[in-house]
């Protein structure tokens, strides 16, 4: 069920692979808040869309959240994160690593690049969608946000 709120929150998912982006995509449609989502299948492209670098990118909007996925083509999520961190108009952006990776090592290396929050994938659908409406529930209620760009 979503929220009656008039406000609407922008999402961005970097992810190669368009099944995790279709889950992901319909956890949201089923949370309570109002999510616009906007799609980068590697992290190139999602750095294009976060520096609206290409025409069909100058009207997007700055996310409010972005959902990163760490092993990608071109330009993997940790090069994103970094990238991200080190662009002061980016750096404010919560980025939540959702990721098939369970290794310790990826979890140390995405919180030191500056990640708000580190999530392997569950392969459970319905342990997917808790996890995904507990990001929306912490990022969208809980906590206080510097305002929008």
């Amino acid at each position: 069920m979503q929220s009656n709120s008039d406000s609407r929150f922008n999402i961005l998912i970097v992810d190669d692979e368009p099944g995790d982006v279709d889950l992901v995509r319909l956890a949201l449609a089923e949370g309570r808040f109002l999510c616009h989502t906007m799609v980068a299948i590697n992290g190139k492209e999602a750095m294009a869309v976060l520096r609206r670098e290409a025409p069909r990118f100058t009207d997007a909007p700055t996310p409010d959240l972005v959902l990163l996925d760490l092993n990608m083509p071109q330009m993997n999520g940790r090069e994103v994160l970094r990238a991200m961190k080190e662009d002061p108009l980016l750096a404010n952006i919560p980025v939540v690593v959702l990721t098939t990776s369970d290794v310790e090592r990826d979890i140390v290396a995405s919180y030191d690049l500056g990640a708000s929050g580190y999530i392997a994938k569950p392969v459970d659908m319905d342990q997917l969608f808790r996890a995904i409406h507990s990001v929306e529930e912490y990022w969208f209620s809980a906590v206080r946000r510097p305002p929008r760009n």
